[in-house]
């Protein structure tokens, strides 16, 4: 991938990204490798293969980004039942992307949080504040309750960490 560009305009090759992914997947890399594209950024999968054309996390130097993870186990592609039980898949995701890319939860600086039902909040925050506890700085938090998340997802949640 190439960026070129000012501030205000940044135009990226999808060509050249699409060309290391293709080189990447015929060297048997596939989802759960990393993949380095010429931008110096790094896909980041965590053995889980995306449910679209995004990546699971990306490593930008000092910062990563981490998509939304929703309970889907990627062991068995299964999501599971209750917003609890979704609420720590989703967490251990995420966990395992932070790991690929050498962080554990103490890097968090920034959660999202989405919820189907904003009544589930109290669920969800006895699993969250489990998650991080022994963090000394839990990572600031919004949480949205919205209409409708992907695959019947009660929860989803996405992260930002800095090393």
């Amino acid at each position: 991938m190439t960026v070129q560009g000012s501030r205000s305009f940044v135009t990226i090759s999808l060509v050249g990204f699409a060309a290391g992914l293709v080189v990447a997947f015929a060297l048997g890399a596939g989802f759960g490798a990393t993949v380095v594209a010429q931008s110096g950024h790094t896909g980041l999968y965590g053995g889980a293969r995306p449910l679209a054309p995004y990546s699971p996390g990306v490593d930008s130097g000092d910062t990563v980004y981490l998509s939304g993870q929703v309970g889907i186990n990627p062991e068995t592609g299964s999501l599971h039942d209750g917003v609890a039980a979704q609420a720590r898949q989703a967490l251990s995701n995420l966990e395992n992307l932070l790991d690929e890319a050498g962080l554990t939860k103490a890097n968090v600086t920034r959660a999202t949080v989405y919820l189907d039902d904003i009544d589930n909040y109290g669920a969800l925050n006895e699993v969250y504040g489990e998650f991080f506890e022994g963090v000394d700085v839990k990572p600031s938090r919004s949480t949205v309750g919205v209409a409708a998340l992907p695959i019947g997802a009660a929860v989803e949640i996405d992260f930002i960490a800095v090393r």
